[in-house]
């Protein structure tokens, strides 16, 4: 199963990347460094709200649909969902909408803070349907829905950034383009919700997994967003806007990456162990360590080295040097929290501990808190980078050492050398190449360093790849062999 969703969601994946880094380049140029530091921060305020108030819900359909049987338990399943999600709809808009009202902001920046709250209901409800695609293992359709959603959500960004909506632009555009897609997906959802009612028992069950996780999530956010209040208190939304592009082309690319393998890996490892019991499931998540292992240590090790070409081709000239210099830092933040969140904190989830989570997430939100406060005064805004890191890493010995009590995990420390040991061949080697800048650096760069890299991956059989390559030759030939 694992192996289907990431061939599957690959294409969709691969177009989360190119858009990703699309809005990036187009937002920095189309709208102001104060407007890009608008939508920064109102695109954290709208998260948090959404974390808070909904992804309960969705960490429910992605765990338990697996544990349900045809009939009136998954009916039962279906209608306590999205029921339940209705009624908070009903109570969150007004509630929104009156806190919005009521708190004094710039009437720009609540413009945008509005977008991005309204959208938020739309975006549960197309979130709800696609866990459940993924955990039933109906791949196409989710990675589907996936591009559609981010194509759409970036053409109409775009066209309100043209027509002048300024830092709330690209907030409309993820709002409406769920919202284009609900028509084709929400009646199929519903009607597997017409005969079932609402449990409030499983309900509370739903609930006493979910929240954890929403908690959890609101301290990765913390985690996330607190560096960006911190420089708006301390500096300017200029910086904001600044440090938000050197954030976003890091961590984007992670980010693109471990959901992709997490896509696949998170029903994968629910399945292995609710049919196979813990021994299948330690197999599953060796391979899935090893995996992620052998793609993320490269491409946040890539990241880093290509940062300056990398800002000097996507991001607008006002925020460039300054997003240059944040960027190694982050690459690395998203690689720990990718890790953490991906695969160690599986743990919690997989064992249904996930007030755990939330206590091992207590330690790197705090202390992200105290080092934005002492460092970012005296470092700006690379002093916000240095935090990020710290804290992320802080998050998965945490999350490691709390893990390893409910479910242990393992980790394959021999795959971690060999791609280190790989990662480190092609620093040195990247590092020896002419800085011709542009575009041309990125390029000459990127296809050294994957070369090198993939040489020695290959050599030192990291994560298994040399046996892979060879069995699909050996298979290869066989087919193309007289019967």
């Amino acid at each position: 199963m694992f192996w289907r969703g990431v061939w599957g969601y690959l294409p969709a994946n691969i177009i989360q990347g190119v858009v990703g880094f699309g809005a990036i380049w187009i937002f920095t140029r189309l709208l102001s460094a104060d407007d890009f530091g608008r939508y920064a921060l109102a695109f954290s305020i709208t998260i948090l709200a959404h974390v808070l108030v909904f992804s309960w819900l969705e960490a429910a359909m992605a765990r338990y649909w697996a544990a349900q049987t045809p009939g009136q338990s998954m009916a039962a399943h279906f209608a306590s969902l999205y029921r339940t999600t209705f009624i908070l709809i009903a109570l969150f808009v007004p509630v929104a909408g009156i806190t919005l009202w009521l708190v004094p902001l710039d009437p720009v920046f609540k413009i945008a803070i509005g977008a991005g709250l309204l959208g938020s209901p739309v975006r549960c409800l197309t979130k709800l349907a696609q866990e459940r695609y993924r955990a039933a293992g109906e791949v196409s359709r989710s990675a589907l829905l996936d591009i559609a959603t981010t194509i759409g959500g970036l053409a109409i960004g775009v066209g309100f950034a043209l027509g002048g909506a300024g830092g709330a632009a690209p907030l409309i555009g993820l709002g409406l383009a769920p919202l284009c897609a609900l028509p084709f997906i929400l009646p199929g959802e519903l009607r597997q919700a017409r005969a079932g009612v609402v449990e409030v028992a499983r309900l509370k069950t739903y609930a006493a997994y979910g929240y954890p996780i929403a908690a959890s999530l609101t301290l990765a956010l913390v985690l996330a967003s607190t560096d960006r209040f911190l420089l708006a208190i301390f500096m300017d939304e200029a910086a904001v806007g600044a440090y938000h592009a050197g954030y976003s082309i890091a961590n984007r690319t992670l980010d693109v990456l471990f959901l992709w393998l997490g896509a696949a890996g998170q029903p994968a490892l629910v399945m292995a162990l609710e049919r196979g019991g813990l021994d299948r499931l330690k197999e599953a998540a060796r391979e899935q360590a090893s995996t992620f292992f052998l793609i993320g240590i490269p491409a946040a090790a890539g990241v880093a080295l290509v940062a300056r070409p990398l800002a000097e081709v996507m991001i607008g000239p006002d925020l460039r040097d300054a997003a240059t210099l944040v960027t190694p830092w982050i690459a690395l933040s998203a690689l720990l929290y990718g890790m953490t969140a991906y695969y160690f904190g599986q743990a919690f989830t997989l064992g249904q501990k996930t007030r755990l989570l939330l206590v091992a997430m207590i330690i790197p939100a705090v202390a992200n808190v105290l080092l934005n406060l002492f460092l970012i005064p005296r470092f700006g805004l690379v002093g916000a980078a240095w935090s990020t890191a710290i804290s992320f890493g802080l998050g998965m010995l945490a999350t490691l050492a709390m893990g390893r009590k409910v479910i242990p995990l393992p980790i394959p420390w021999d795959c971690l050398i060999r791609c280190l040991i790989a990662a480190g061949l092609m620093a040195l080697v990247v590092w020896t190449l002419p800085p011709i800048g542009g575009f041309a650096e990125l390029m000459l760069d990127a296809t050294v360093g994957a070369l090198v890299y993939g040489a020695a991956a290959v050599t030192m059989n990291a994560a298994g790849v040399r046996d892979l390559i060879l069995r699909l030759v050996a298979e290869a030939r066989q087919r193309r062999a007289p019967a």
